[in-house]
């Protein structure tokens, strides 16, 4: 069994006001993160994920239960000595001065040093290796002030990395990075999960990066959590679920999300190969409901060809029309009167 570092115990989360009710968030949370686990916390907007992970930090005060990390009561462990178990990484824009990204990464090492925080040879080699995890090197010497917001959470989360601590706690890391840096970073976070035996739980709305990614998922919906695989909550319902009225609907199948519009015109479409999966997905974004195989549907499309240079056929009215490509072949929709 792997090693326990995070366990909350009958915890609360929420607000109190003075002479108000408590306004609470979840109660009763047990929930648990091993040694070398990637989590990622999942949930709708104002489900209350920011404020689990900050309750979990030390950040807010439970209403009720509490949390332990390295079976300390968080409480009862004083800051230095919690910087060395436990790493934060928040949205928040750090007022860091005049820093450069090294000297940001550096800080992380704070918990480590003596008295002087005099910097060893093994700290310097844990930063820059930090900086190279995040791909950052070659802006380590600019002053923070001057990255962008995108830049600047790299280092922010190679800090983090930097502290070595057992949990590293990371609210929304991907926010200002662009697709390939969003898959960058949550790919380096796995690596650090399994290579250090690190425990890292993050807060995304990412929720395609998080199915691909995180060995378990906490997905948090009307006051509790669900705790599994991300397979096996797809494979449940419980991912579909918490995400209606969205906006968006989730496809079981695919895994995928699509905006949620009126049921149109059905097709049916057959084809193997990636021109079949995108064929489906243009249909879909032009509103068109997609028939089971093997439903009889009075519209169909036969996908043909070689991965690269596709052929469609629909057939509509008894009658069959070729097509080279999806703009083609929704325009041909379109002008027949069967548009979604």
């Amino acid at each position: 069994m792997r090693e326990t570092i995070l366990q909350t115990h009958q915890l609360s989360i929420g607000y109190r006001a003075p002479r108000r009710p408590d306004f609470k968030v979840a109660d009763t949370l047990n929930l648990s993160l091993q040694r070398g686990e990637l989590v990622c916390l999942l949930g709708p907007n104002g489900v209350g994920k920011s404020t689990l992970m900050r309750t979990i930090a030390g950040m807010q005060a439970p209403l009720a239960g509490h949390v332990t990390i390295d079976h300390m009561n968080i409480t009862d462990i004083n800051p230095r000595a919690l910087a060395t178990h436990l790493s934060v990484v928040l949205t928040d824009r750090p007022n860091v001065g005049l820093l450069n990204g090294y000297a940001l990464v550096a800080l992380g090492r704070y918990p480590h040093t003596n008295w002087t925080g005099r910097l060893s040879a093994y700290d310097e080699a844990v930063i820059r290796w930090a900086v190279d995890a995040v791909g950052a090197a070659d802006l380590a010497e600019r002053p923070v002030m001057e990255l962008s917001d995108g830049q600047r959470q790299k280092f922010m989360v190679a800090r983090a990395l930097a502290q070595e601590a057992k949990l590293i706690l990371l609210d929304e890391p991907t926010a200002y990075l662009d697709l390939p840096r969003r898959a960058e970073i949550m790919q380096v976070l796995r690596q650090v999960a399994e290579q250090t035996g690190r425990a890292i739980l993050l807060s995304t709305h990412d929720l395609d990066l998080a199915l691909r990614t995180a060995d378990t998922l906490w997905l948090m919906a009307e006051g509790s959590i669900h705790v599994g695989t991300p397979e096996d909550l797809v494979i449940s319902g419980v991912f579909e679920r918490a995400f209606q009225g969205e906006g968006v609907v989730f496809d079981r199948a695919t895994g995928a999300f699509g905006m949620e519009k009126s049921p149109g015109q059905t097709v049916q479409v057959r084809g193997n190969g990636t021109p079949h999966i995108w064929t489906r997905r243009a249909l879909q974004r032009a509103g068109y409901t997609l028939a089971a195989n093997g439903t009889h549907t009075p519209m169909q499309i036969e996908v043909y060809g070689s991965e690269y240079q596709p052929v469609w056929h629909l057939y509509r009215h008894g009658e069959c029309s070729e097509h080279h490509n999806i703009a083609d072949l929704l325009a041909a929709l379109s002008e027949t009167g069967v548009s979604a």
